[in-house]
């Protein structure tokens, strides 16, 4: 079953090389395991989406360039994402900030072929012995 997702969860991109975090601002006023709530529109690079290290694909151009240069040696180059529409499927069943709220089975497509998924959703329940 999916976990719904919150700050800090941890995500992974086909193309990219590191794992990064997701980072979801508090505007949405929504927490679940005290951290806040994301949903699909939580897709902005540079502020929801950060970096995966560096970019292993040729359709971003800067990669191309790269291996280009190095005589079609694949050159990686830093990862800046590229994400232009919002996560799918979003939940079914859970709003937040009046869009559906981001789980672990949403996915993200970068500009430059990745696809962006969850591995943790970033949500840590702690119960007493």
């Amino acid at each position: 079953m999916p976990q719904h997702v919150v700050n800090g969860a941890l995500l992974s991109c086909s193309f990219g090389l590191a794992p990064s975090s997701l980072t979801v601002l508090p505007a949405n006023r929504t927490t679940i395991a005290d951290q806040p709530a994301a949903n699909i529109m939580d897709n902005v690079p540079m502020m929801n989406i950060m970096p995966f290290g560096m970019c292993i694909s040729l359709a971003n151009p800067m990669v191309a360039a790269a291996t280009a240069a190095a005589l079609g040696v694949l050159t990686p180059q830093p990862c800046i994402p590229v994400t232009p529409s919002p996560w799918v499927p979003g939940s079914p069943t859970l709003q937040v900030g009046g869009q559906p709220a981001l789980n672990t089975s949403c996915q993200l497509l970068c500009q430059w072929g990745g696809l962006i998924t969850v591995g943790f959703p970033g949500q840590v329940t702690v119960t007493a012995p």
